[in-house]
């Protein structure tokens, strides 16, 4: 399934504009870091569990890297 995907939907708002919104004004590793850090906490409890919580601490991760963080 494609287009909405339940462990993609959370009430009235599909995860891909929740992405779009809280990456607007980031460009480059920036963006994806942060929008793929929350498709992984977004869906954590409905599909992938545990895993898809460390998979967003990665990404999480890289950011605070990418961000000049340590």
């Amino acid at each position: 399934m494609v287009d909405h995907p339940a462990h993609y939907n959370a009430g009235h708002i599909e995860c891909i504009d929740a992405i779009e919104a809280a990456t607007t004004g980031l460009s480059g590793v920036h963006a994806f870091n942060t929008g793929t850090a929350i498709k992984y906490l977004w869906r954590w409890s409905h599909k992938g569990g545990i895993e898809d919580l460390q998979k967003a601490r990665w990404y999480i991760d890289r950011l605070i890297a990418a961000a000049g963080g340590a």
